[in-house]
């Protein structure tokens, strides 16, 4: 079978029988979308064969790319060994264990336990669970309310999709009566004539507001990424986190920290959390903890929250099949030990950031960005018809879908989020491939500002 063959009996079964996430399913049975057949190093090939330049880590989670042998070797080697064993029953597993102390040899020093998920959904929906129980023991049950922010994304089962603040999400389903949102901390799109600085400080306070208006007695968390990443990238003022961290402390509320996208090297430290200086009670992890390569998530437990949760006999009515898959944890090992061995972070921070940086920031200059931040090997662009009155380019995020489309036509991948378009390629690539990526978007931004006259 030819080329074009296959690809039209691909996409045709494609519409016939995938229902895929986040997905339009009437306009993609009409439409179809691309097949994507194979991968190496940076770069993704579809079934028409075009090499396209992989800016978003896959789903933000092949942070070391596609070609990774010893990750391959170790899933293999561990199928042959234990394909298979739960967690349950008083049992655990080699991989599993290991895992655990490879995690905490890498995360802030508070963290010394690990509870395994297959997912950030399911560790966040896991984080309410463990929040509850750690209040109960106390002695506070009526601490049950957790508060986070609006345009968050937390992941899409029920809990977590409710600890997101996506409207949308939330129009479809009855969410969680116990979860309130306040403000997000972006600047250029919510902060006026504030300067970045007091808006952090602003946007902060809502958190105190909320407090006292729910009562101190009954909110037991404040969940947030570092920076919101599905949200459009947002980078908060450097005032926000000292003073949520603040606010935590006053009343005696646990901070979770939602590393899925910014843990392990995207933020230019090991956890986002280190790159804002502040000190989270839970940690969630997934995406970039196997590279992506297999499913893997999880909470890291403070030694505050851990200690009360060992202190009371009962257990703790909460499990996955899958939870510390022996397969999933090796191949976690061996993520970590690349990560370490050749000292990518450290790599990244001397090098690469800083490169990407400089190219990002570039783009500030293009008639239809009215803002670029990047932090590491994130980054989000602002797109506008006005840079002197940030009046966004097209309604409904037009604008940044055709960008988008436009630059994936040439070779990258970018995702349109709202009026932004956003970028997080892996953290492996050299200068040579961020001045590729930098070109190709170029053309995307070049012809959404001819297609809307700016």
């Amino acid at each position: 079978m030819n080329i074009d063959n296959r690809t039209a009996t691909l996409k045709s079964l494609d519409k016939a029988h995938h229902l895929h996430p986040f997905t339009d399913f009437k306009k993609y049975g009409e439409s179809g979308g691309r097949i994507i057949t194979r991968a190496e190093h940076v770069y993704i090939y579809d079934s028409d064969g075009q090499q396209i330049l992989d800016g978003m880590s896959g789903l933000w989670c092949c942070n070391l790319g596609y070609s990774q042998e010893k990750l391959v070797e170790a899933a293999t080697e561990q199928l042959y060994k234990l394909p298979y064993y739960n967690n349950f029953f008083n049992c655990s597993n080699e991989p599993s264990v290991e895992m655990a102390k490879t995690l905490v040899s890498v995360t802030p020093e508070q963290f010394n336990q690990v509870f395994f998920t297959n997912s950030g959904s399911e560790a966040n929906d896991t984080n309410i669970k463990l929040v509850h129980r750690y209040f109960d023991i106390l002695g506070m049950p009526a601490k049950k309310h957790i508060i986070s922010r609006k345009n968050a994304y937390h992941g899409s089962t029920i809990a977590a999709s409710s600890l997101g603040g996506m409207n949308y999400m939330h129009e479809q389903y009855r969410g969680l009566d116990y979860v309130h949102h306040i403000g997000q901390p972006y600047w250029y799109e919510e902060g006026g004539d504030l300067s970045p600085d007091d808006f952090g400080k602003k946007v902060a306070s809502e958190l105190e507001q909320k407090i006292l208006e729910i009562g101190e007695d009954k909110v037991a968390a404040f969940i947030a990424e570092p920076i919101q990443g599905a949200g459009g990238v947002i980078v908060p003022p450097a005032t926000y986190w000292p003073e949520i961290q603040r606010i935590c402390d006053a009343y005696d509320i646990l901070l979770i920290s939602d590393e899925v996208i910014c843990g392990f090297g995207r933020t230019g430290s090991w956890f986002g959390c280190e790159t804002y200086h502040f000190q989270p009670d839970l940690m969630t992890f997934a995406k970039g903890v196997t590279n992506g390569y297999l499913p893997l998530g999880g909470v890291m437990v403070s030694d505050k929250v851990s200690t009360v949760l060992k202190s009371k006999s009962g257990d703790f009515a909460h499990g996955l099949t899958y939870s510390g898959h022996p397969v999933a944890c090796a191949v976690g090992i061996a993520t970590i030990e690349i990560l370490k061995q050749q000292k990518i972070i450290e790599n990244l921070n001397q090098n690469i950031a800083n490169y990407f940086q400089k190219r990002w920031n570039e783009l500030a200059d293009h008639a239809v960005v009215g803002q670029a931040r990047v932090q590491g090997m994130v980054a989000a662009l602002d797109l506008v018809k006005d840079k002197s009155t940030r009046e966004r380019l097209a309604p409904d995020a037009e604008g940044a879908v055709f960008c988008r489309d436009v630059a994936v036509s040439n070779g990258v991948i970018v995702r349109a989020v709202d009026n932004n378009i956003i970028s997080a390629p892996p953290i492996i690539c050299n200068e040579a491939e961020i001045d590729m990526l930098i070109e190709r978007l170029l053309i995307g931004l070049d012809a959404t500002a001819k297609k809307y006259g700016v």
